[in-house]
């Protein structure tokens, strides 16, 4: 089980079927059950293209992000890599060990030092391979804080930011386009004068799988501009916020040569969000329910309404929702867009049937807490105590002392968030 507190939480038969069907969807998101569709001893087959290992002197992987040890560990099961780098969350005990891989623990969601060294490393290891040689990048959410390499700004002033954009409640795509303009690495820089041949396998957290915005498209290219940029500041009245530098680099990069328009090399999704809300949907119809599946994005409380538009109070009806609601941080609380999904849903849900409502981060980590999600019924509570841990962005406080809180540490893996709703 995913899932570690299943038991604990299983405290009804609708509770065990709403967990159960969670873990289908853990399941789904397992490089281990993604990477050997497309990879064999042989060939790389995807996209109706085949790589043939044969035809390289030698095979690396460079693997960044939340899924970067076990998708790395999935590929090396089948094709012996001859050496690689690992990029991984502070905190996240790697999947894969051994000599010929180097591995780097960076902080996520804001970098650090380990991510300018990682950066640096990858950089280096990228353009010393030879033309006969192959880099099969394995790329996942989470890549964007790994690896940091400041273009014209401090490491602190690259944090400052970060921490601005994680609170506006900006999209990710717009958070990357900020974060491409400052970056020697991002939107494809990082493979722009590699000299060896390369394919990105990419399991995908953004919506629309957006692959400029995947990990800001380190190995893609950016279809996003320094002008966007600035107009993304402008939109979140971040522009008195912002260190004086950092508006320097923006807004000289209106004169400069842009980030990478064209891709050097073949990009490639091989997960995303609807793998998991398939397997959920199949386990779900299986167990005899009734299920409608659906993807919310944009804020959470038109995500909220959404979703409660949807919810039938009919017996063995199953509503599966994924996606990656942004939310605005009011407070100092602890929690995160899941445990606060399910507090909303919670909040509106006072007069309806008995149903059991249940969210969470597919990464096994939810915004600030050590929670991956939480799951509750829609037992009667005081709206006034909910509208105050909402106020302070205090969801996880709230379901720790509902006992209701959702604990798988790190998944290594990486789809966005899964729901489940059962009436």
């Amino acid at each position: 089980m995913i899932i570690q507190n299943f038991k604990e939480l299983a405290t009804t038969d609708k509770k065990k079927d709403c967990l159960e069907i969670l873990e289908a969807g853990l399941e789904a998101a397992n490089p281990e059950n993604i990477i050997p569709k497309y990879v064999t001893p042989n060939e790389i087959k995807i996209g109706g293209k085949s790589i043939k290992i044969r035809e390289y002197s030698s095979i690396y992987s460079v693997a960044f992000g939340k899924a970067g040890d076990s998708m790395t560990s999935a590929l090396n099961a089948i094709i012996p890599i001859k050496s690689g780098i690992v990029v991984i969350p502070k905190g996240s005990k790697s999947k894969i060990k051994g000599k010929k891989f180097q591995i780097f623990n960076s902080r996520h969601p804001k970098p650090d030092q380990t991510s300018v060294k990682a950066a640096k490393e990858v950089m280096k290891f990228v353009q010393n391979k030879r033309s006969d040689e192959l880099i099969i990048f394995l790329v996942s959410g989470g890549g964007s804080s790994l690896l940091a390499m400041p273009d014209d700004i401090t490491l602190d002033d690259k944090i400052f930011v970060t921490n601005l954009l994680l609170k506006s409640g900006a999209t990710i795509q717009e958070f990357n386009c900020i974060r491409k303009h400052l970056s020697k690495i991002k939107g494809g820089k990082l493979v722009e004068n590699m000299k060896c041949h390369g394919i990105s396998l990419v399991m995908s957290d953004v919506e629309d799988d957006d692959l400029s915005s995947i990990a800001s498209g380190t190995t893609y290219m950016d279809d996003t501009t320094f002008a966007d940029a600035l107009d993304i500041i402008e939109k979140y009245k971040l522009k008195r916020k912002l260190p004086l530098e950092v508006l320097q680099v923006l807004e000289k990069g209106l004169k400069k040569i842009e980030t990478p328009k064209k891709a050097k090399i073949e990009n490639y999704i091989i997960a995303n969000n609807n793998d998991c809300l398939k397997n959920m949907e199949e386990t779900a119809k299986k167990m005899g329910y009734k299920v409608t599946t659906l993807q919310v994005f944009g804020e959470i409380k038109d995500a909220v309404t959404k979703i409660l538009e949807n919810i039938s109070e009919k017996q063995k009806t199953c509503l599966i929702f994924g996606g990656e609601p942004t939310v605005r941080v009011l407070g100092k609380g602890m929690g995160g867009r899941n445990q606060e999904m399910v507090l909303r849903l919670l909040k509106n849900t006072q007069k309806l049937k008995k149903i059991v409502i249940a969210s969470m981060g597919t990464d096994g980590i939810d915004g600030n807490s050590v929670f991956a999600g939480a799951i509750t019924e829609n037992i009667r509570i005081d709206p006034s105590i909910m509208k105050e841990f909402l106020k302070n962005s205090d969801s996880g406080r709230f379901f720790q002392k509902q006992k209701g809180n959702i604990v798988t540490d790190f998944t290594h893996t990486n789809l966005m968030d899964i729901g489940v709703i059962l009436s």
